[in-house]
């Protein structure tokens, strides 16, 4: 079964997810501090992380931007606050999920479930599959652009994988949330447009000129193939 890293200083909270978790299956590490966290995720990867944005060391925030230097492992807040600029930075920096206190246990494992579910790998045939200036390797999970390997981020690799399975089919926010894995319940349909920011900077290092994923208002994004 997959294991679930909680980085949680506060003992009755990570009791409680320990349990929930643990119920459904799961195995479980639990850590107070970020730092530990961090090291122990480097060496032994787990599953998914659960992490408190107060931690004593260093914010969940901070330990997340460092973790995403060397790994996509799907990541969940858990955070006092309901501010909404807090939850967009946190998907911004590569979280998947946003848990505010207080908060149900049995909800927290069954989000847990969920998103293992929608990052679980995808069947695609062929392995390798040229789409104009594109060629995709979902095994390797890579993609090449007119010959350039693009350095691409777990959501960005999903995002162009969706739009290149389709070119010039409009895809809502909502579907392309689901296809980097988020829920499009959630309430982050805004969040995808970073992004596709972020994905049309990598694709115009490459060729300045073109301009492959299409805007449609109102209406969310398609792929063009030039």
């Amino acid at each position: 079964m997959p294991h679930i890293l909680i980085v949680e200083d506060e003992a009755a909270i990570a009791d409680t997810l320990v349990y929930a978790l643990q119920a459904e299956g799961f195995t479980t590490t639990w850590l107070q501090l970020a730092e530990p966290a961090l090291a122990l995720q480097e060496r032994s990867p787990a599953d998914l992380l659960i992490l408190d944005v107060g931690l004593p060391d260093i914010s969940g925030f901070e330990a997340c931007k460092r973790l995403r230097r060397f790994s996509e492992v799907p990541v969940i807040f858990l955070t006092a606050r309901d501010a909404e600029i807090d939850r967009v930075v946190g998907l911004e920096i590569g979280a998947d999920d946003y848990v505010i206190k207080p908060f149900s246990p049995r909800e927290v494992a069954a989000r847990v479930k969920a998103i293992l579910k929608r990052m679980a790998p995808r069947v695609t045939a062929p392995v390798e599959a040229a789409n104009g200036p594109f060629l995709l390797d979902a095994e390797r999970v890579q993609i090449h652009y007119h010959g350039q390997l693009l350095a691409l981020t777990r959501h960005e690799f999903r995002l162009l994988q969706t739009l290149l399975g389709q070119p010039q089919r409009v895809f809502s926010r909502e579907q392309l949330l689901d296809s980097v894995g988020v829920a499009a319940d959630a309430g982050y349909e805004r969040n995808i447009d970073s992004h596709i920011k972020s994905l049309r900077a990598k694709l115009r290092q490459v060729a300045a000129d073109a301009e492959p994923i299409q805007t449609h208002r109102g209406l969310g994004y398609s792929l063009k193939l030039v």
